[in-house]
C-alpha cells in the first residue's frame, strides 16, 4: 500500500519545526522513519503534515555530560551509538542495546530519539534508558521540560510527550564505576525481543563483584519498560554470586507479569525474564570486577 496523502515540510530550526506542529494537530514527526514508515504505508496512521526534523541542527550529536555523563542528540543513529568511542567508555550498556535493534539498513536510519519517542514495549533502547536512569529533554509550547526515562513510557506506544512536543536530548548520568548487562531472546537476529533485560549495578566498596544499588529492567514482558525494584534490591550490599544471581532472575520472574501473544506464551515470557535477569547480574558482577 501507499500512504495517504499528506503535506510534508522540511523545517530548519526548532522553533520552526514546533510551529508546524502547531499549525496543524494531525501532523507527525518524521525522524528515521523505521517505524512510521510502515505505519504509514500501511495506513495505520494518516498524518495530514508531515515534519521531517532530519535538517534540525544540533540534533545529532553525542557530547560529554556532566560528572563523566553523557547526552546524546534525538537525531543520533543507532550506528552512531555503536560506532562513538564516547558511547562504548561512558555508556556502554547503550551501545550494547543498540546491536541489537533491528538490521544494519534499521540501524542506519533509525534514531535514538525515534526509538523511545516510538516507545515499543519490546524495544531495546527504552529499557536501556530506564536503566541507566537517563534524563529526556523535550521542547514544547510551553518550553523546555525534562522527564526521568522510568516516568516517560506510560503505556504500549505512548509516552508523557505532550501532543506539541520534541524529544531533543538524552542525558546519561557518570558514575565512577559501574557494572552493566544486556541480554535478549528474540526468534531470529533483528527481530523484536521476545524478552529481555538490562541491568546496571554501581559498587558499594573496590571488591569484585560487591554492590551498592542496582537497575533491572525487563522489556517485552509487559506495556513499557519493567523495572524490577524486587530484584534488583536483593543484590544492594551484597556480593554477586551466582546463588545471588538466581535469586535475583526468580525474584525477576515472580515480578513480571507478560501477556500470551503469537510470538509466545506469558509463562514462557516469564521464565526468560528470569533466566536472562540472572545472567545479566552475572554480567554486571563480571564487568564491576574487571
Amino acid at each position: 500500500m501507499k500512504p495517504a496523502p499528506f503535506t510534508y515540510v522540511r523545517p530548519k530550526s526548532l522553533p520552526e519545526a514546533l510551529g508546524c506542529l502547531d499549525d496543524d494537530g494531525d501532523a507527525k514527526l518524521l525522524a528515521g522513519g523505521q517505524s512510521l514508515v510502515p505505519l504509514l504505508n500501511m495506513r495505520l496512521v494518516r498524518p495530514t503534515t508531515l515534519v521531517d526534523i532530519n535538517g534540525l541542527p544540533g540534533l545529532d550529536a553525542i557530547r560529554p555530560g556532566p560528572e563523566g555523563g553523557l547526552v546524546i542528540g534525538a537525531l543520533v543513529r543507532h550506528t552512531d551509538l555503536l560506532a562513538s568511542p564516547l558511547v562504548r567508555e561512558r555508556a556502554p550498556l547503550l551501545a550494547a542495546a543498540a546491536a541489537h535493534v533491528g538490521h544494519r539498513a534499521i540501524r542506519n536510519r533509525g534514531t535514538v530519539g525515534g526509538s523511545i519517542a516510538h516507545a515499543d514495549p519490546a524495544a531495546e533502547l527504552p529499557a536501556a534508558a530506564v536503566a541507566l536512569d537517563a534524563t529526556l529533554t523535550v521542547v514544547g509550547p510551553a518550553g523546555r521540560r525534562t522527564i526521568p526515562a522510568r516516568d516517560f513510557f506510560v503505556g504500549p506506544l505512548v509516552t508523557a510527550l505532550e501532543p506539541r512536543e520534541i524529544l531533543t536530548e538524552v542525558e546519561i548520568p557518570g558514575s565512577v564505576e559501574r557494572g552493566w548487562g544486556f541480554a535478549e531472546m528474540a526468534r531470529r537476529a533483528g527481530d523484536f525481543a521476545i524478552a529481555g533485560v538490562a541491568g546496571v549495578v554501581t559498587p558499594a566498596a573496590p571488591g569484585r563483584g560487591r554492590s551498592s544499588t542496582a537497575r533491572l529492567v525487563a522489556f517485552g514482558a509487559g506495556d513499557t519498560p519493567l523495572r524490577l525494584p524486587g530484584a534488583a534490591a536483593l543484590l544492594a550490599g551484597q556480593p554477586i554470586d551466582r546463588a545471588l544471581a538466581r535469586a535475583a532472575g526468580e525474584a525477576a520472574a515472580r515480578e513480571c507479569a507478560p501477556r500470551d501473544d503469537v510470538h509466545a506464551t506469558a509463562d514462557y515470557r516469564r521464565h526468560l525474564v528470569g533466566v536472562l535477569t540472572e545472567q545479566v547480574v552475572l554480567d554486571c558482577a563480571a564487568r564491576l570486577g574487571s
